[in-house]
């Protein structure tokens, strides 16, 4: 069956090691898909930096400003404006309504087309913010990156599972989180410089995003669509020579392409009441935790702390740029636990990666409820 492009053989349960090793053109392919983590990451970590610099306040928000200066001892509770939670929010409120119907359009114009269209709205979106001249500027580019987001997040990954070699399947998925908090990094870099800039520092960090979007529109019309996709839209042919091409001009790929080809068929068969397969009891754990694990990540607040760490360093007496200094300090402790996880998640497995990011986030997330229970009674004291 397939399982994300992850071929399964039929016979014996075994995963076959084909012929193809690591190629120039499967590495430069799944950098170009990757990337689309990177755009994600720059949004993740650019709007956070942008809602407390004091130029973009002024020119949007010059209430909040007044709010902030007039603070006696911190800017505790001085964001609470609703106009500037919708430009943060409204990025995330478009890509939750773009993926309910991601999968579909995935599914009928292939993955390449999908990063395609989803590098055009991004880089659209990226123009319209940085030439934005009042709030509705503002929220249109932010909802036009959230489209790409919500499209980008399905075939991107989906794309890295279908087109890399089985034996370093893991680290080349990994490789669009990887890319997702350099991203971070990168914004949170440039929040720093553009901190400095009087006026008009805000433009430059959201016009920054304007070359990865570029980068990855000019890249998915160079790349092939991934064999799965293209069988599955009945163009085994094109699918064929994608595979060769990934794979190098010497290898052997009939019998990874026979493969493709009786996965596509099982699926298509199995397609008819897939979802009422799903309610059935040998089933139903799989599907509890194919739900829970992301509802309750997202539920833990990680990105909301991602999105808004400036703004949690402020509201604690930290001035703009030592706000901004910290959270290049936590990015890069994020990056350095992912580079880590890329090269080892082949060797150990995705369920001892879970356990253990499970148990130290529930351990510092402890700590940091008490850290802010702290800050909460000092402030009211």
């Amino acid at each position: 069956m397939v399982e994300g492009g992850f071929v399964t053989a039929a016979v014996g349960d075994r995963v076959h090691d084909y012929s193809g090793g690591l190629t120039f053109s499967v590495v430069i392919t799944c950098l170009m898909a990757a990337s689309c983590g990177l755009i994600f990451g720059y949004d993740i970590g650019v709007s956070g930096g942008v809602t407390q610099m004091e130029s973009f306040l002024k020119k949007f928000f010059p209430e909040v400003l007044r709010g902030l200066k007039s603070a006696k001892h911190d800017a505790y509770c001085k964001y609470d404006n609703q106009v500037l939670t919708a430009f943060s929010s409204s990025m995330f409120l478009a890509g939750m309504v773009s993926s309910l119907a991601a999968s579909r359009v995935t599914r009928r114009v292939g993955r390449k087309a999908v990063m395609l269209i989803g590098g055009t709205l991004f880089l659209t979106g990226s123009i319209i913010n940085a030439g934005a001249v009042n709030i509705a500027m503002l929220i249109i580019g932010r909802m036009l990156l959230g489209f790409d987001v919500g499209f980008t997040t399905q075939a991107a990954p989906l794309y890295l599972a279908e087109t890399s070699p089985a034996r370093w399947r893991g680290a080349f998925t990994m490789t669009y989180h990887l890319l997702l908090v350099v991203g971070i990094l990168s914004a949170t870099i440039a929040n720093y410089f553009t901190n400095r800039i009087p006026d008009w520092g805000w433009r430059v960090s959201l016009g920054i995003a304007v070359l990865p979007a570029t980068i990855i529109v000019i890249g998915a019309l160079f790349v092939p669509d991934t064999p799965s996709s293209l069988v599955l839209r009945g163009k085994p042919n094109k699918a064929r020579t994608s595979l060769q091409r990934l794979r190098g001009a010497d290898a052997d790929v009939e019998a990874e392409f026979k493969d493709i080809v009786l996965a596509v068929e099982v699926a298509r068969q199995n397609d008819e009441g897939a979802f009422k397969r799903l309610r059935n009891m040998g089933y139903r754990h799989y599907l509890l935790v194919m739900v829970a694990i992301p509802t309750f990540y997202d539920f833990t607040g990680m990105i909301v702390i991602s999105v808004f760490t400036p703004v949690l360093f402020r509201t604690v007496g930290f001035n703009s740029q030592k706000a901004v200094s910290g959270t290049v300090i936590i990015t890069l402790v994020g990056l350095c636990a992912v580079t880590l996880s890329t090269f080892v998640v082949d060797r150990c497995g995705r369920r001892f990666l879970l356990l253990i990011g499970g148990i130290t986030m529930m351990i510092y997330q402890w700590r940091c409820l008490g850290y802010w229970h702290n800050t909460l009674e000092s402030i009211r004291a």
